[in-house]
Parts: C-alpha cells; structure tokens; sequence
C-alpha cells in the first residue's frame, strides 16, 4: 500500500501545472526565519543597481564575493533596474531591527535593510543561494536573527593560531553570520604535565607588549599593527573581534615574566591578589591596549576572564571580588563594555561588584548560577561548558561537537539544566568555544579548523534561526556539506575534481599545473579524505630535503635527524619508519584523515601514524618522546594522558631541491 501511495503521490505532483508549484524554503545557513515561495526562477542579469549612498561599498563587495563564488561578474550600474538585476537598498522598518533584511525575488532580486550591516547578512544568504543555483526561486524572505549575539572564542594562549586563519575564521563567521570572535590571548598548559614544575610549565601571552618588553611569548605572537588590521578587516565584514585578556588565574605567563606576583598559597598560575603590584602591572597591561586616542582594542567590549580562581577561604574570594570589580571599572572608564567568565556563584561575598553594562558568559551552573546572575542583572552570554566546550583531543568535554544534538534540542535559552525563555530580554546570545587545554598534543591549526566548521555552522542556525528550524538534521547536515567556507577561503584543502595528476615535480620551482577550484582559487594542499601518490626514481638525498611545502606544512623525502619519509607543521615532526632506496624505484601513497596519515610502499600498507597516548606515570621516568617529534614533556599523576596528533594536509605548492626524480603525482579523494 505504502509503495502505492508513494506512486500516486509522485504521479499527482508531475500532473500538476507549473503554476501551481510553489517554490520551498531554499537552503541557507543559517535557515531563514520566513520564507514565502511564489513560482518559478530567476537568472540573475549580471548587474547590481545600489539606491543608497551607504551600501556603494558593499555593493562592489557582493560583486566581487559573487564572482569568487559562481565565476560570473556582475556590474555595479546606475539607473532604473532591469529585469534580473539585484537591487540594494536602505528602508526604515522597525520589524527589521539592526540586523533584519527583506529579500524579495520576482522580476529582479530586492534586498532591502534598516542598515548596512543587516544588508550585508542579506548579501550572504543571496551568495549562499547563488552558489548552489544558477537561477533564484522566486519568493519573499522576511529574516530576522533570534539573538544580538552568534559567537566563538578561541583559545589562542594554549595553541598558537596563525594571524593567516584568524582573517579567514572571520571571514567564514561572516558568510554564516556569526558576529563576534572573541580571541583569548593568555593561558598555560596544566602542571603536572610538565614534571610538577610551575616554570617548567607552557604559558604564552601572544599579543606583542611596549609596556612590559619581554612578556610576548617566542613560540608564536601578534603585533600590535597585525591585530587592529585583523579588528578592521573583521568591521568590514560586520564581525567584532572580542579580545580577552584572562586575570587573576590563568596567568602563569605573567607569573613566568614578572614571578613575584604568582600566589604562593593557590600556585603561580594564580595571582597573589594581597600583592599591590598584582594591581600595577594589570593597569598598565590593559591601558596599554585601551588607553589613547587610538587604542590597540577598537571594539565596543573587551573580556577581563576572572575565571576558575581558588575559593578555598573567604578572604581570597572578597579579594577576587574587587579585582573582579576594579577592572570592569577600568574598562567602563575607557568606553568599553565589560566581559566576564561567570564566576560568581563559586565566589560568593559580600564585596559588591557592579553588573550595569556588564556582560557574563555562563559557562557552568556550578561557577555562576544562570538565574541568580540574571536577578544580579548583568547581561547574559550562553556557552555552557557541557554542551558547547570542543578541547582537542583531551579526552574531555568534545573532540567535536554533538552537532545533531545541539542542531535538535539546543538554542542560547539553555545553559545546562537551566532553561530559560527564548529570547529572554537578558540573554544576548550564545557562544561555542575551542579550549586547546593540552599543550605538545600535536593538534594543528588544520584540525581544529576540522573541529570548528560543522560547529561553526549549526551554531549559527541555532542563534539566528533559534527553535525554529524546518529541516531534520540529517538533510541540513547532507546540505550544509556542499556550502563553500567563505569566497575565496579553503582551509579544508577541498578538491575541485576527484583527481588530478603532475606528470613530473620540478626541484626547486612552484608545482604547476594544478587546477584552481571555482570559489577558493588555486589548490595549494590536500586535506583529509584525500591521497597523494608519486613515483620516485631514487638517489641519495641529504637530512632535510624537502619534497612539497607549503604555508602550512612541510613533506619530507629524507627528515631532519634521522633521513626518514615525513612531514612536519605546526612547529611538530613526524617521521615514517621507513627511508627511501639511494637508488631503484619506488611507489609512495599517502592516506590523510582526521585522525591518521597511513604510509603505502609499492601498494602495500606500510605504516599508519595514528594517535599515541602517552599515559602520566607517577613519580616516575619522563614520558617517551616520539619520534622525531617537537615536544618533549614529563607527565605524571595518575590517570592523565596526552593525545599526541599525528596528521597532515599534504602540501602543494613549491618543490624542494631533491635529487631524486618524482613523477606522477596524483592527487584523489578516497
């Protein structure tokens, strides 16, 4: 009978008229809050007509977006539009708000906003559609996001990002309208990793310091001019950059420069809060960034953290309290609305400590109480730690996501057990965050980008679109795969066919001939779910010869140190346990996925570099360095672990100054 119905169902639908087909919801992400379907399509005529002054600028980037995306130009004209032309403009319609657009799609494509930034999250779904079809359904969208604030932190004290994809994570927020990156700028690795040793142990402060000259960490940074660029460009693509600066725990790297202030008692990962130099040195560390007529922190809001600090007396947590309530003074004092991690709950006293203008991130129910905080009345960020915490390879929290569990039940209502009522007048919005807690783990930047893409976008369906989404999440999660990251952005070294081959590399030259992918141009590494394969005729090579490099990572024919076939990034070296012949042919494939590189020698399975879990042993000897590896740590405390990560994107852009002759390589989706 089932079978029967589906038949006539089909057979009903084909018999149908064209006029009576309306168009359905198309699919963006975030989903579209309404959607009215008329009939029929519309090819886009290749020009733009911009009716307000303020939107000429965004006008030329929507064309230039547009032609990244689908490889057609469009024209930026003036006059009365034609039919098929996109038209900008500004309206003043309170239904609208500061970030709402209308999109009417009939015998041109309307879009129209109260303001330039709603406009432009207009041009993002009109990008997003466009990519997908060459021709637009008809309809009307009215669409409106649920919350003020659609946002991610990153750990950047912990793990080293590179400036190169904090500009493209802006980018792909923007493209999923996701408007605040809030970047965490300090932070150390935990102790006992590091033979119980508070100077032994990793902590880095990455954002370049004239007031305290020394204090920028060595393994990675931020000059000043590199972070207001990245906030400017950010601006442009209605993104604010949230810098946050963590104090008083958490702050083993300003403990490290300047030990006098760590706290005996709690450990120097703490400050000694009863130390009035504690008070001078974090005055001058923020004026240094605040103060000035043109300060290094351009936004609106800056994060003070007060985060996980001891309550272990009462004294030290009224002491807490005032640190907590100087420096949210401070940044009232120089415009700017104070950031806090809800703490508040765990530090409970009697020292006050200003709410007005003051917004707090619950992250746990136990650090600070959602309801509590919100009869406190201070301004309300949803990122519960249970839920939306990604901590690579840990072991704890997620690895990745439970997007489907988030994308079915989760909006910025409900942080932990505590619901409240969507769009609460308190709450601004939600948050995911990326906690890089494991210092030496291997994780690069490739793989927390792996971790953050798919939590990228379904976090942003469930702060703009809120509770109420259409689709079940397996054609959501099916659709979204086939959206671009961002025009012009590539970080996960997609392929534009299922392969292509190099008939020879070159040492020392650009590889060449390889194809340019329509949306990100050309291809310059491979990422996971893909092989690279080549012939070599081989010859000795020195220690150190490089075969492919790349931006962001290096394959070796012969490693440093030990002449073995490997790759290195992110500061990590890793090596196959196989050299090749000094003379003689041989086959070389290379497997890369999110959790292994797997090594094939003339099409047999040689070697797969997998994850290595190194456990603490107690009191006992240093753990095991691995092979070829950068990071060299003593573990102890029973129990722990670390994950060590060995995988790679396969690089594709200039060869390096081997002897031997490479030929056919081959690049392929598995």
């Amino acid at each position: 009978m089932k079978k029967i119905i589906l038949a006539l169902t089909a057979w009903l639908m084909l018999s149908l008229p064209a006029a009576a087909q309306v168009n359905g919801k198309p699919f963006v992400v975030p989903e579209l809050t309404q959607w009215a379907g008329t009939q029929g399509t519309l090819t886009p005529s290749g020009s733009i007509v911009v009716r307000s002054a303020q939107l000429q600028a965004l006008g030329r980037q929507f064309a230039a977006d547009y032609e990244l995306l689908t490889g057609h130009a469009l024209a930026v004209k003036k006059g009365k539009p034609a039919e098929g032309d996109f038209v900008l403009q500004l309206t003043k319609d309170k239904e609208l708000g500061q970030e709402g657009y209308r999109l009417d799609i009939a015998d041109r494509i309307t879009l129209t906003a109260n303001t330039a930034k709603g406009a432009f999250w207009g041009t993002r779904t009109l990008l997003q559609m466009s990519e997908q079809h060459t021709a637009l359904p008809k309809g009307r969208a009215t669409d409106i996001p649920q919350y003020k604030m659609r946002g991610f932190m990153i750990d950047v004290g912990r793990k080293f990002v590179p400036m190169s994809y904090l500009r493209d994570l802006v980018k792909m927020m923007a493209y999923y309208k996701m408007n605040a990156l809030q970047i965490h700028l300090n932070d150390n690795g935990f102790r006992q990793f590091f033979d119980n040793d508070w100077m032994k142990t990793s902590a880095a402060f990455r954002l370049e310091s004239n007031t305290y000259p020394g204090l920028t960490a060595k393994d990675g940074s931020y000059t000043k001019r590199e972070f207001v660029d990245l906030q400017k460009e950010a601006e442009q693509l209605q993104v604010e950059i949230i810098p946050e600066i963590d104090a008083p725990a958490h702050v083993l790297a300003f403990t490290h420069y300047m030990p006098e202030l760590g706290s005996k008692k709690y450990g120097m990962d703490h400050f000694d809060l009863s130390n009035p130099k504690v008070y001078d040195f974090m005055d001058g560390l923020f004026k240094e960034y605040v103060g000035g007529k043109d300060p290094v922190f351009r936004g609106p809001r800056v994060n003070i953290g007060t985060d996980e600090y001891s309550n272990a007396d009462q004294e030290v947590v009224e002491q807490f309290r005032a640190f907590t309530d100087r420096y949210l003074a401070l940044m009232q004092q120089y415009g700017k609305q104070p950031m806090i991690w809800g703490s508040l709950t765990h530090a409970k006293g009697t020292t006050p400590i200003r709410h007005e203008n003051v917004l707090m991130g619950l992250w746990s129910e136990d650090y600070a109480n959602p309801t509590e905080m919100k009869k406190l009345g201070f301004r309300l960020l949803s990122i519960p730690d249970g839920l939306v915490y990604i901590v690579p390879a840990a072991g704890y929290y997620y690895d990745y996501l439970n997007c489907k569990y988030l994308y079915d039940n989760w909006t910025p209502a409900v942080v932990g057990s505590t619901r409240f009522e969507e769009q609460d007048p308190s709450l601004e919005g939600g948050m995911f965050a990326v906690w890089n807690d494991h210092y030496g783990n291997g994780i690069s930047t490739k793989d927390i980008h792996d971790r953050v893409f798919p939590a990228l976008q379904t976090i942003a369906v469930k702060c703009w679109t809120g509770r109420h989404t259409s689709l079940p999440y397996n054609d959501f999660d099916a659709a979204r795969r086939l959206l671009h990251e961002a025009p012009g952005v590539n970080q996960a070294g997609q392929l534009p066919t299922a392969s292509f081959t190099i008939a020879r590399v070159e040492a020392g030259k650009p590889l060449a001939g390889l194809p340019t992918a329509a949306g990100y141009g050309p291809v310059t590494e491979a990422g996971y779910g893909n092989s690279v394969s080549f012939d070599v005729d081989c010859r000795p090579e020195s220690l150190g010869t490089v075969l492919l490099e790349s931006p962001n990572s290096t394959f070796y024919l012969s490693t440093p140190g030990t002449g073995r076939l490997g790759f290195a990034r992110d500061g990590y070296l890793n090596s196959f346990n196989y050299k090749l012949p000094e003379s003689g042919k041989v086959s070389i494939r290379i497997e890369m996925t999110p959790r292994e590189t797997r090594l094939f020698v003339n099409g047999k399975r040689r070697e797969v570099l997998g994850e290595q879990t190194a456990y603490v042993l107690h009191n006992a000897t240093p753990l095991q360095t691995m092979p070829d590896a950068a990071f060299h740590t003593s573990v102890f405390l029973p129990g722990a672990a670390i994950h060590y990560q060995r995988t790679l994107f396969f690089p594709l852009q200039h060869a390096g100054n081997f002897k031997s002759t490479v030929t056919g390589l081959t690049v392929a989706k598995m």
